[in-house]
C-alpha cells in the first residue's frame, strides 16, 4: 500500500488550514473523497442524470443501470446472498431505525428483551428506546470490561430466552474496540434472538462477510468509506425483509394502489419509497471499487500500525489518558483521549490552529461518556490516507496545547 500515491487521490488533503498543511484526523466522523468518487458523481450529473426504474428513455436506463449496478457492488462487498437483501437508505441511522420501527414493532411484546451495550452510538440506542416504549419490551445493557471490551461470558449471562433482539456495533467509534460479532450472533441465535450489527465504523476499514458473521441485519454509511453523504445500506436476511412492513410510503415502493388499499413491490424496492438516492448510490459504488482496488486487508493493517504508533507516542505526554484497550491489536484505527485540566474542545481548538482536525465532544455516545466518567473526550481517527508524519504533528500539537494551558493557569 503506497500511502503517498493514495494521498494524491484525495485533492482536499492538498491545502493549508490556518496557514498550516492540513492534517485530517477525523475520518471516524466522515472520510474524505477520492477523485474516482468525485468523478463518478460529476459524470452522473453531467451525462445521465435521470430518475430510475420508471422511464424507458436512454438516460433513465443508464441511471437505472448505475443505481442497480451499485447495489450489486454492495452485495459483493459484504458477501450477501442476493441484491434482494440490500436496501439503500440515507445512512446507518435510517437503517437501524427501519429495523426497529418495522421488525421491532411487529415482533416485540411486553416481557421481551432488547440487548445493546453501553458503548453504542446514539443511533443504536434511541431507536430501541422508542420501540421498547411502544411495545412494552425491556431494554438491557451488556456490561463492559475495565478496558471497554465485551466479555462473551457477560453476553451469555445477559442474553436469555426472553431476548428477541441483540444490537451491537462491530467497532466502537470512541473506544476503537472490535467486538466479537460472530460469537455474539451465535449466542443470540441459540436463545432465539436476531442479531443486528452497526457497521458504521467497520465497513470502511475491514472485510465484512455477512454470511460468515451470520448477522440478521447490518447497517452502514457511505460517507465514512470514501463515498458521498446521504447514502447508506441496510442488509437484511431475505426471510426477515420479506415479512417486514415498509416504514415509508409513497411512490416507487408500490405495486398497486387502489382507493382504500395498496400493495408493495418486491424486495428490496418496497423499502425505498420516493425517488431514491441515485447519485449517492453510484458514488458509493465508485467508493467500493476504490477501496477494493487498494485492498481492505491492507487498509486494516495500515490502520492498526497507525493506532499502535499513535498510542506509543501519545502515552509519553504527561497527564494523557487514552481510553479503550491498551493493546493496539485489539482496537481499530482511532485513539480517544483527554489531557488533564484541559477541556477537549480547547484541545481541538488549539490543534485546529495548527492545521490538525480532530473531533471533540461526546461523539454521540453519552451513556459511554457516563461510563468513562468523562463529560467529553477528544478523538483522533485514521484512514488509508494518514501517515506516521500526521501522528507526529498531532503529538507536537498536543504538547503545545499542554504547554499553552500550563502557562495560562
Amino acid at each position: 500500500m503506497n500511502v503517498g500515491d493514495i494521498r494524491q487521490m484525495f485533492p482536499i488533503l492538498d491545502q493549508e488550514v490556518n496557514g498550516r498543511p492540513l492534517v485530517y484526523l477525523d475520518s471516524a466522523a466522515t472520510s474524505q473523497k477520492p477523485v474516482p468518487v468525485i468523478e463518478a458523481l460529476d459524470k452522473y450529473y453531467r451525462e445521465y442524470n435521470s430518475n430510475v426504474h420508471r422511464g424507458v428513455h436512454t438516460l433513465g436506463t443508464r441511471a437505472t443501470d448505475g443505481y442497480e449496478g451499485a447495489r450489486e457492488k454492495v452485495r459483493k462487498f459484504i458477501n450477501a446472498k442476493s441484491t434482494e437483501e440490500i436496501v439503500f437508505t440515507r445512512g446507518t441511522t435510517t437503517a437501524i431505525n427501519t429495523v426497529a420501527a418495522s421488525y421491532g414493532r411487529d415482533n416485540l411484546k411486553e416481557g421481551d428483551e432488547i440487548v445493546i451495550s453501553y458503548m453504542e452510538h446514539h443511533s443504536n440506542i434511541i431507536p430501541w428506546q422508542q420501540v421498547a416504549r411502544q411495545t412494552g419490551a425491556a431494554l438491557k445493557y451488556l456490561p463492559l470490561q475495565e478496558d471497554g471490551t465485551i466479555s462473551l461470558e457477560d453476553v451469555r449471562e445477559t442474553v436469555t430466552s426472553s431476548t428477541k433482539i441483540v444490537s451491537i456495533m462491530q467497532v466502537s467509534n470512541v473506544l476503537g474496540v472490535m467486538n466479537p460479532i460472530k460469537e455474539i450472533a451465535k449466542i443470540a441465535h441459540e436463545n432465539g434472538a436476531i442479531m443486528v450489527v452497526d457497521g458504521a465504523q467497520s465497513a470502511p476499514h475491514m472485510k465484512i462477510d455477512v454470511q460468515d458473521l451470520d448477522c440478521d441485519f447490518l447497517a452502514f454509511s457511505g460517507h465514512k468509506m470514501c463515498g458521498p453523504t446521504g447514502i447508506g445500506v441496510l442488509y437484511g436476511k431475505k426471510k426477515h425483509l420479506e415479512k417486514m412492513e415498509p416504514v415509508e410510503f409513497g411512490g416507487e415502493m408500490i405495486d398497486f394502489v387502489g382507493l382504500y388499499e395498496s400493495t408493495w413491490k418486491e424486495l428490496p424496492w418496497k423499502f425505498e419509497g420516493g425517488t431514491p438516492i441515485i447519485a449517492g448510490a453510484i458514488g458509493l459504488g465508485a467508493a467500493i471499487d476504490f477501496l477494493e482496488q487498494v485492498g481492505l486487508d491492507e487498509i486494516e493493517a495500515h490502520e492498526h500500525k497507525l493506532a499502535a504508533y499513535a498510542m506509543e507516542k501519545m502515552s509519553t505526554i504527561e497527564g494523557m489518558t487514552i481510553y479503550g484497550p491498551k493493546e493496539a491489536s485489539k482496537r481499530a484505527g482511532l485513539v480517544t483521549f483527554n489531557i488533564d485540566d484541559v477541556h477537549p474542545h480547547d484541545v481541538a481548538t488549539v490543534l485546529d490552529a495548527e492545521g490538525i482536525a480532530v473531533r471533540a465532544g461526546h461523539h454521540c455516545a453519552q451513556p459511554l461518556m457516563k461510563w468513562l466518567k468523562a463529560s467529553a473526550t477528544a478523538r483522533a481517527s485514521f484512514y488509508l490516507y494518514n501517515t506516521e508524519e500526521d501522528i507526529d504533528k498531532l503529538v507536537e500539537g498536543l504538547v503545545k496545547t499542554k504547554e499553552y494551558f500550563s502557562d495560562v493557569f
